[in-house]
């Protein structure tokens, strides 16, 4: 007899071997598990000294082998949390990260009122989990998403359902702000940010796996947020807040980018939890 406990612990060690730190090695290892099983973190630490269940060993071991290729775990599972909320991603789109909650907490922030109207557009969305995810905090707020490619918009407009918000927010197949008319409140955004020459030395998962369009933002990898910075006071009314995120090393000239461009006044550089700028704040003067 083989315990599911046996068997994660075998997954935990293949993992390592991959290359997977070991903190996050063991923790993918269970919550694999979680996911072929359908249990939570609790039946798990409960249940697990049980024997496994029939066709576990070859559902679970399937996925170890994937996750062993470094493929990330969010796409394995098919969904990551972010702002509290499960979010379901694919290759088609980035996976949300802890940093970009900067975004969605600033946003709040700026627009304090639950009931106050807000006009909101969420360029090169993805997964539309910044859309979504202040949607459901501003229940009077009304979005409109842009992103080049079509199956992120399907996965974003499957988020948007989910956490039911589609019928505010509008999905739209475009570059950037190309296909904002008119104009907004508050125009957030998480850019392709990583320069070209650090490609080599990203993590497979992320260098391997995840849209190269979402990642890479030029040689020096500020090519997309320039031209963000360049189109934002056009589609903010007056008073209107931009905020996007951008890469370790960039606050300088994110910095300079924003107070060359005329209309924008910067606001603030917000930090992450390791004290480093990581999200930038601009108003339209």
């Amino acid at each position: 007899m083989i315990t599911i406990h046996a068997r994660v612990a075998a997954a935990r060690h293949r993992l390592r071997e991959a290359g997977i730190p070991l903190d996050e090695a063991d923790l993918d290892a269970r919550l694999l598990a979680e996911h072929v099983l359908g249990w939570d973190a609790a039946r798990f630490f409960t249940s697990a000294d049980g024997p496994e269940p029939d066709e576990f060993a070859a559902a679970y071991e399937s996925l170890v082998a994937r996750r062993a290729r470094r493929e990330p775990l969010a796409y394995i599972t098919g969904r990551q949390a972010f702002w509290d909320l499960v979010f379901e991603v694919s290759p088609a789109v980035l996976i949300p990260r802890p940093e970009s909650e900067l975004i969605v907490e600033a946003a709040l922030e700026r627009f304090p009122s639950p009931a106050g109207a807000l006009t909101i557009v969420d360029a090169a969305t993805g997964s539309g989990c910044l859309a979504v995810a202040i949607a459901r905090e501003r229940p009077a707020a009304r979005a409109i998403v842009t992103d080049v490619s079509d199956i992120a918009l399907d996965v974003a407009r499957q988020n948007a359902s989910g956490h039911g918000v589609a019928d505010r927010i509008q999905f739209v197949r475009g570059d950037l702000l190309d296909p904002v008319a008119t104009p907004v409140d508050l125009i957030v955004c998480n850019p392709p940010y990583v320069a070209e020459v650090d490609r080599p030395g990203l993590q497979p998962e992320v260098r391997d796996h995840e849209p190269a369009i979402a990642l890479f933002g030029g040689r020096d990898g500020l090519q997309i947020i320039a031209r963000l910075v360049e189109q934002a006071p056009r589609r903010l009314v007056r008073g209107g807040v931009l905020i996007f995120e951008f890469g370790f090393g960039q606050a300088e000239r994110v910095t300079e980018l924003i107070s060359h461009t005329p209309g924008l006044t910067m606001i603030a550089l917000r930090p992450d939890l390791q004290g480093i700028p990581r999200a930038a704040i601009a108003t339209r003067s």
